[in-house]
């Protein structure tokens, strides 16, 4: 099970890399929302995928032999909610940019920025 996360994983970071290298903005905020996911995913599963069934994690003289350690799951969910918003503040960035110059390409907003130094 592994090994087929690390092929999805590859493959959406592979997507996000091409994402963000492109010309438009709103692809370039697709490929770092795309990519956090990525991260998110190789983060879960370096943190151990369940083998059968899931147990608690108890201490003592009947400890369980296969429980998880669910802190790397509590970080994942605070690290997205924290792309989202960065994600959200992106997007706003960028209509206010499209706002003022008109485009999303970035090569012409390049010439705006040089044409106001």
């Amino acid at each position: 099970m592994e090994i087929l996360m690390s092929l999805i994983i590859g493959i959406i970071i592979m997507c996000a890399v091409y994402l963000i290298l492109s010309i438009s903005l709103l692809r370039i905020i697709i490929g770092t929302g795309l990519l956090s996911h990525g991260v998110h995913l190789l983060l879960i599963t370096m943190g151990g995928l369940p083998k059968g069934e899931e147990a608690p994690p108890l201490l003592g003289e009947h400890s369980a032999k296969g429980h998880i350690v669910h802190l790397p799951q509590a970080l994942i969910l605070t690290a997205i909610v924290i792309s989202f918003g960065v994600t959200a503040f992106f997007l706003v960035l960028a209509y206010r940019v499209y706002q003022e110059l008109g485009t999303d390409d970035v090569e012409s907003m390049r010439e705006h920025v040089d044409h106001w130094a």
